[in-house]
């Protein structure tokens, strides 16, 4: 309730009168921040957000079944700004490297969550996706599923993998590729989930691994002549579907930009830490300081050797006709060049005499630890079926809204933040909403409220059934 009424913190309770929240929940008052918060506590000690959050994905399977045939995998980063010493991740909206921690999401093809799963340390989408994708078998059963993901997850030995799973793979080419002809491109037209979409497209086969990997790769090509390659086991899709399909991977961007601005996504609900592996393999940070220093010493070498190379060019051979005269005239010179090869070559030693990889503990040198990850768990998950309730309304709306796409969540935003009278009468709770600022809203309102009514909704712990109604109307 919190996070559909956009009361995005504990703390967001004191600015909300507790007798009104209260009617809502069926009690005198609603529960206030400390309660809220040992609530939460209580909850997150039992352990089980993971398996709650399971058994929240299979009910949405069972009642959602038709819209997974394609699943988008993306790692959400939320950075963290406490003093403790966590893994850094790459945070791409801010461009820079930061203390945080990484959440893969798993939303289904029209962009709605189905859960989500925390990565230890960071680790990288290569690395996660098979984990990820047990879940998701664990969930489907045996059908066969195409996963579409963004470049962080490419690799052809994972791909090799996931086909022999039982797994179709969607996601863009890394790295150099080469470019296609513009003669084998072709204009693709096609209407998809209502929506007509038009491509121009070069559809062949490609082997990675030296061939033991054959894929089918679809070419886009823009109006300016840029190239973006898409890889996919599916050889059955139309091309405009498999590009289509690719780019609505932006559905789930939005979706983590959506509920970072009106859930409060990246908050924390305490800032509590647990033990961490201390043998955990981490890069050796005695190593990456020997390169920096060393990268820093070869670009003064080869500043000196070009200037030597310089001199040498423009030196002036009527006073200076051997090379031997040149030597001794710039011998200051070339015993800074040889300082600066000798430093490199040292530096080149002492790096190749360190390890890659040392376990977490030595790098930090104290305590290891990590952010106790069951209540931020579970109040994402808590957040993800207020996202998919506020989907399941808008999509009651949207047969009588025609601006559902451009603000049908504002306007269930604002239907779910207007005033009601609450009525009891022995078998049902009557909820008179308040009209909304418009007649035609108000309109879509009382649409939606005849529809709940026909669901048959009984108020949690009751034999009184919810009978809606916008006061207009009555």
């Amino acid at each position: 309730m919190m996070a559909l009424l956009r009361i995005k913190r504990p703390e967001g309770l004191k600015e909300h009168s507790p007798s009104d929240l209260g009617r809502i929940l069926g009690l005198d008052r609603a529960p206030e921040v400390k309660t809220l918060r040992r609530k939460l506590h209580r909850l997150a000690a039992i352990g089980r957000a993971a398996e709650f959050g399971k058994a929240l994905a299979q009910k949405r399977v069972a009642q959602r079944g038709a819209s997974l045939g394609f699943l988008y995998v993306d790692g959400h980063v939320r950075v963290y700004h406490g003093s403790r010493t966590l893994p850094k991740a790459h945070v791409a909206r801010m461009r820079l490297c930061m203390p945080a921690t990484t959440d893969y999401w798993v939303n289904d093809a029209v962009g709605e969550p189905l859960f989500v799963v925390t990565a230890e340390a960071n680790a990288g989408l290569v690395k996660m996706l098979p984990r990820v994708l047990e879940e998701v078998r664990s969930l489907v059963g045996e059908r066969r599923v195409t996963i579409a993901f963004d470049r962080g997850g490419f690799s052809p030995k994972l791909f090799l993998k996931l086909i022999a799973d039982g797994f179709d793979i969607l996601t863009y080419r890394k790295g150099r590729f080469r470019r296609v002809a513009r003669s084998f491109f072709r204009l693709h037209e096609d209407i998809i989930d209502g929506r007509k979409v038009s491509y121009a497209l070069a559809d062949q086969g490609v082997r990675l691994l030296g061939g033991k990997l054959r894929l089918r790769q679809v070419v886009r090509l823009t109006e300016n002549g840029h190239q973006t390659p898409i890889l996919t086991s599916r050889r059955d899709l139309p091309a405009a579907q498999v590009a289509f399909r690719m780019f609505e991977r932006w559905t789930q961007e939005n979706f983590f930009k959506y509920l970072r601005e009106e859930y409060a996504l990246d908050a924390l609900v305490d800032y509590e830490v647990v033990p961490d592996d201390p043998t955990r393999e981490v890069p050796n940070p005695k190593k990456a300081a020997v390169t920096a220093e060393l990268l820093e010493a070869r670009a003064e070498f080869e500043s000196l050797t070009a200037e030597y190379g310089t001199e040498a060019l423009v030196n002036p051979e009527p006073s200076r006709p051997t090379m031997r005269g040149f030597k001794v005239a710039k011998s200051k010179l070339a015993r800074r060049i040889r300082a600066a090869f000798d430093r490199v070559a040292a530096l080149e030693e002492k790096r190749s005499s360190l390890p890659a990889r040392i376990p977490v503990g030595e790098a930090v040198g104290g305590e290891v630890v990590k952010l106790a990850p069951e209540r931020k768990h579970l109040t994402n998950v808590i957040k993800m079926v207020a996202y998919q309730a506020e989907s399941d309304l808008l999509n009651l709306a949207a047969p009588h809204y025609k601006r559902t796409r451009d603000e049908g969540r504002t306007f269930i935003q604002s239907a779910l933040a207007s005033s009601a009278d609450l009525e009891v009468t022995d078998k049902e709770l009557r909820i008179r909403l308040a009209p909304l600022s418009s007649a035609h809203r108000t309109r879509v309102l009382a649409a939606v409220c005849r529809q709940l009514d026909c669901s048959v909704t009984f108020f949690p712990g009751t034999r009184l059934r919810l009978r809606y109604a916008v006061a207009e109307d009555l």
